[in-house]
């Protein structure tokens, strides 16, 4: 018993930590994951970079397509749920437990996020304008990122918008 509740208070902490560094976790619409892959028009040779993955669901299927998928997770939890999928699914994609602030960009070409738009502000905005090369592309899920104008918005009625970025 004892073990159970040690779990839950760990699951707990992590999981408050994360919403309160970038966004808590809200899982991507299998419908939507079709959106982003579309939206992100990767190529076998692109760098896909999932900002707070999750259980790695975007992550293994942007490795899919064939492109070189890693995810950033805070949460330990969330970060375990993405390695056990990626071995699952035995993907090409990984996953580095760490805060995304303290991850490099400089090698990506799309970068996919959810962040809280209190999150997606001016430091977010930044470290994207200071890190990524000029024509890699951001898809912010759900919320625009501040400060950046987007070269395009997909919103299909009654779905969640997709910002869409090139730096």
């Amino acid at each position: 018993m004892e073990l159970i509740i040690v779990g839950v208070v760990v699951v707990l902490c992590a999981s408050l930590m994360t919403a309160l560094s970038f966004a808590p976790w809200v899982p991507t619409r299998s419908r939507d994951i079709t959106r982003v892959l579309r939206l992100a028009a990767l190529s076998p040779t692109d760098r896909f970079v999932e900002l707070g993955c999750g259980d790695g669901r975007v992550l293994v299927a942007a490795a899919v397509t064939g492109a070189v998928a890693t995810g950033v997770e805070l949460s330990l939890p969330l970060a375990c749920a993405a390695w056990m999928r990626i071995m699952h699914t035995r993907s090409r994609a990984r996953v580095r437990w760490g805060s995304l602030y303290q991850f490099d960009l400089r090698n990506a070409d799309v970068v996919y996020c959810f962040g809280i738009p209190y999150r997606l502000g001016r430091r977010f905005a930044e470290k994207l304008r200071a890190e990524l090369s000029p024509g890699a592309r951001v898809l912010s899920y759900a919320f625009p990122v501040s400060g950046l104008v987007p070269t395009s918005v997909d919103h299909p009625v009654g779905e969640m918008p997709i910002y869409c970025y090139t730096m």
